[in-house]
């Protein structure tokens, strides 16, 4: 069975984001972001994703409710398990991931409510948005990840698309507080793209969740996108096919 996004959500992201850009400049848009995120990666770090009007309004309409698919998708078929309500999204973009997880666990009668962490003023307000428009409980949270501390009582991190743009040294410290999260009892999800060469880290992640117990997955899910989105991707020149992801789920 195909994925298919949440009922009007959407509807309510286009009438946002094409109320001020036309057609044109978000395809144009979406063009700029498929290459930067192939051809230029090392600029996304620096912010370069969001520079711009038309690639956030790309960013939001297309990358985005593929980001909240896939993890919902993975949190069904991981059958993930929240021991506390709280799910935190570590650099949350839009808040596509703790959404995604988020509506997983209400789906399967568990009570979540979200926190979003995120530097980006203009991100922080998608997240919000996409907090309400999607019926979820919780707050957002504007502050870098590097200075921020986990709370207590974590159901789960979620780290989707955000540990590749991280610094090294960086990268290291948020391992060993991931680990140490998972260790306390939270549930903590780290989603990628399914490219390797683009994250030249991902195996020494990989072996320390595998010695705590932990598990790794590639995924390849089926998803019908909106006919409006399959448009502006076609406009783009791509094809939106498979939600293409891989996973690290280590805790409880």
């Amino acid at each position: 069975m195909n994925a298919v996004l949440p009922e009007g959500f959407f509807d309510a992201l286009e009438a946002r984001h094409l109320a001020e850009l036309t057609f044109t400049e978000v395809r144009k848009g979406l063009q700029a972001l498929s290459s930067l995120y192939v051809e230029r990666r090392d600029r996304i770090s620096r912010g370069a994703a969001l520079d711009g009007a038309g690639k956030r309004a790309a960013f939001a309409l297309y990358y985005g409710p593929q980001h909240l698919l896939s993890v919902r998708e993975i949190a069904r078929r991981l059958e993930l398990k929240l021991a506390q309500p709280l799910v935190v999204d570590l650099g949350c973009g839009t808040l596509a991931a703790a959404a995604g997880l988020a509506l997983a666990a209400r789906e399967a009668g568990q009570p979540a409510e979200v926190l979003g962490v995120e530097k980006n003023g203009w991100a922080a307000g998608e997240a919000r948005f996409t907090m309400t428009a999607l019926g979820l409980r919780g707050r957002i949270l504007r502050q870098d990840i590097e200075s921020f501390v986990l709370p207590e009582r974590v159901g789960a991190v979620v780290a989707a698309y955000t540990i590749n743009e991280l610094s090294e040294p960086t990268r290291l410290r948020w391992r060993g507080r991931l680990l140490a999260a998972a260790d306390a009892g939270a549930c903590v999800l780290v989603v990628e793209p399914l490219s390797r060469k683009s994250s030249p880290w991902w195996p020494e992640w990989k072996a320390a969740v595998l010695e705590r117990g932990g598990r790794e997955d590639e995924w390849r899910l089926a998803w019908s996108p909106p006919e409006r989105m399959r448009l502006l991707a076609k406009a783009a020149g791509l094809i939106p096919r498979e939600l293409l992801a891989r996973s690290l789920c280590f805790g409880s």
